[in-house]
């Protein structure tokens, strides 16, 4: 295997990606590896809407969310002593994550997943898998465990 020494870790904040990005932070120690840290603003369920004052309150929510998400990532990097650089885009996730990785020329994904079903993966699809199919490096998978309901 090639050597690691750019990670990209894909993250949108929620709770199943938290190992991930503890899983990818705790790599690049160990690796001397770069890490950039991905938020994509998924604007995927606006689309079919027109971009106006009524969906821009969305918009805007998920945008401060990111910059949340990713200056807590830059703090839990810092306290471990891994280089970071944040990257904030807004689209459909599998593209702009499959996109980054392309333009930083990344060694490694990281991404969370929760291990659908294959139906749930059938009827809703799965950034993960997509990733995986399309990537053009590898990718490591940190499944997180699903809550019982």
């Amino acid at each position: 295997m090639d050597e690691i020494k750019k990670i990209l870790i894909a993250t949108d904040g929620s709770e199943y990606t938290k190992k991930a990005v503890k899983k990818g932070l705790s790599l690049a120690k160990m690796l001397d590896a770069e890490v950039i840290a991905l938020y994509v603003v998924d604007i995927s369920p606006i689309l079919p809407m027109s971009l106006d004052e009524n969906t821009f309150p969305m918009v805007e929510f998920l945008r401060s969310e990111g910059d949340d998400v990713l200056k807590e990532l830059e703090k839990q990097a810092e306290s471990m002593g891994v280089r970071l650089r944040t990257v904030k885009k807004e689209g459909i996730p599998v593209d702009e994550i499959l996109e980054t990785a392309r333009e930083e020329d990344v060694d490694l994904i990281v991404i969370g997943t929760l291990g659908r079903s294959a139906l749930e993966k059938l009827l809703l699809g799965s950034v993960a898998e997509k990733v995986i199919r399309h990537a053009m490096c590898p990718v490591l998978v940190v499944r997180a465990k699903r809550e019982n309901k």
